[in-house]
């Protein structure tokens, strides 16, 4: 292995260096030269969306997608309705449930095929079932006893004070 001694502009003596390094730097550079010709192709491998916008047959289908658009929640945005997100995601379930519904099904249909899919989250409004009762009767069972510990703390207390003596009225 042979060691090559570089000098400065100066005239002092110079650092050593490998001659092993050279390959990596090449590596490094040519890397760095693929990545800056691709970087443009990767910036345009972004997802597409459909940009036509939606066709409804009438009015009255366009109101029912609207309310039952409303009624579901956006998977991505979590505090979104599918109507309010702007999501891709929220746009292909839109077009999904235009499709589902130009094809007959009810709404209930159409929650159902989404409750499949994604579960009771893309719900608004869940159905009470023994699963989720605590979220429904959770908050009303912790004012009714929250009531009850206050109530228990008030009578508690007042059996505790004692009358005062005429000399405390006095005061």
């Amino acid at each position: 292995m042979r060691v090559r001694r570089l000098r400065s502009n100066s005239g002092a003596a110079g650092r050593t260096t490998d001659r092993r390094a050279l390959p990596v730097s090449v590596f490094a550079r040519a890397f760095l030269f693929v990545f800056v010709l691709l970087m443009p192709m990767l910036a345009q491998a972004q997802a597409v969306s459909d940009p036509t916008p939606l066709q409804y047959r009438d009015a009255a289908e366009e109101a029912r997608f609207h309310a039952l658009a409303a009624e579901l929640r956006c998977v991505q945005c979590q505090n979104q309705s599918l109507a309010d997100s702007n999501a891709q995601i929220a746009h292909d379930l839109r077009r999904e449930v235009l499709t589902l519904m130009q094809q007959g099904n009810s709404d209930a249909q159409i929650k159902q095929f989404l409750v499949d899919r994604y579960g009771e989250f893309v719900l608004y409004r869940p159905v009470m079932d023994t699963r989720n009762s605590l979220l429904w009767f959770g908050p009303l069972v912790l004012v009714v006893g929250g009531a009850g510990v206050l109530v228990w703390v008030v009578r508690r207390r007042s059996r505790q004070v004692q009358p005062m003596t005429d000399s405390e009225e006095r005061w």
